[in-house]
């Protein structure tokens, strides 16, 4: 009986399903776990609501969207940082928590760019919509 073997494109096809599935379920961890994600998630809704009706130009839609990834980011590699402290350090020692304050210290700082970024992107554009000033 000859022995069925799999292609390396059958392989490969397999192994990039089973990362998108990887991710997929580390995507419903944070949304399940985080609050600060649901915040991030209704922010980044209305801020692209807010962008297609000021109608960017491309350049803006580039920073616009560099900053909700930043800030996406930095709240997953937070999440990740505290999963890896807990698992590492389950009784509470300093450290531990100096490397979970630093973390979310790097969501707030992509957070408050993200606010700066916005109001510079965005208040001209509103200006320029409503000929506020003009």
């Amino acid at each position: 009986m000859a022995r069925k073997t799999t292609s390396e494109a059958e392989q490969f096809v397999k192994s990039r399903k089973n990362s998108f599935l990887a991710s997929f379920q580390g995507v419903a961890y944070v949304m399940k776990t985080q609050r600060n994600a649901w915040i991030h998630l209704a922010s980044t809704i209305i801020v692209i609501a807010v962008s297609a009706f000021l109608r960017l130009e491309i350049t803006e839609w580039v920073l616009i969207l560099l900053v909700i990834g930043l800030v996406w980011a930095a709240e997953f590699f937070n999440t990740a940082f505290e999963v890896l402290v807990d698992l590492a350090s389950p009784e509470v020692h300093p450290l531990a928590k100096i490397s979970k304050d630093v973390g979310a210290a790097s969501v707030l700082i992509a957070a408050i760019l993200a606010v700066i970024v916005g109001i510079l992107v965005l208040g001209p554009a509103i200006i320029r919509k409503f000929n506020v000033f003009g």
